[in-house]
């Protein structure tokens, strides 16, 4: 097993960006690191930075989830070059921040170099990341290998705001009960949304924020598993 960290301390609002890549004789995993929702809370709920170019020239992406990427990008792409010795399954994976630099990732090397397409994307707590024509270009070309992970209401893949801002059509939706479903069913959305909110959604002790905690992921995906 071989495993290579990619890192960057940037001048934006970032303590820094980090993917830990892990390679073996019949996969390779790239895992972004994630970070605590009060870290970025300006980013998740600023609707005036404008969004840059995606990758490939399609549609618009988040400022600054596009600069967090970009800061790693090339050695991260020269790493799995490397590592990618004997067409191993390539995999990409983060929570928060990290969820949104792994869907960003996978997009920009299936439209940039398409030899290098993730055979499976998963994130957990993403946020909003890119606008609809990337999010249409990405679900064409990896739709059926990603899986959007969302735990009731995890306040972060609510945000950046609607519309300039919107997910992959890949949801998994566990609801306030544990349960996971494949879509969010209606009566999830009109009930579980409503439990446990507090005035500030980013307040330590908001559902909102318990939620986004990855322990809490764990804990429900393995209580599916049973």
């Amino acid at each position: 097993m071989r495993h290579h960290e990619t890192r960057f301390t940037p001048p934006f609002p970032l303590q820094d960006t980090q993917a830990y890549t892990m390679a073996g004789d019949r996969m390779i995993v790239t895992a972004f690191r994630g970070t605590e929702p009060a870290r970025i809370k300006d980013w998740l709920t600023d609707a005036t930075t404008p969004p840059v170019t995606g990758p490939g020239g399609s549609g618009h992406v988040h400022h600054g989830f596009a600069e967090a990427l970009r800061s790693v990008y090339e050695d991260l792409a020269d790493c799995l070059e490397d590592l990618r010795t004997d067409g191993q399954a390539l995999y990409f994976t983060g929570h928060s921040l990290g969820g949104a630099l792994a869907m960003l990732a996978g997009a920009r090397m299936y439209l940039e170099n398409p030899h290098l397409a993730a055979d499976g994307i998963y994130t957990f707590g993403q946020p909003r990341t890119c606008d609809t024509v990337l999010a249409e270009a990405f679900h064409r070309g990896l739709g059926g290998r990603t899986y959007r992970f969302v735990n009731n209401n995890d306040i972060v893949p609510q945000l950046p705001p609607e519309p300039v801002f919107t997910h992959v059509r890949a949801l998994r939706y566990i609801d306030s009960k544990g349960r996971l479903h494949d879509s969010m069913p209606m009566f999830s959305a009109l009930t579980d949304r409503a439990m446990g909110l507090t005035a500030d959604v980013f307040a330590p002790a908001s559902d909102g924020i318990r939620d986004h905690f990855m322990r809490n992921y764990l804990a429900a995906l393995e209580k599916n598993l049973g």
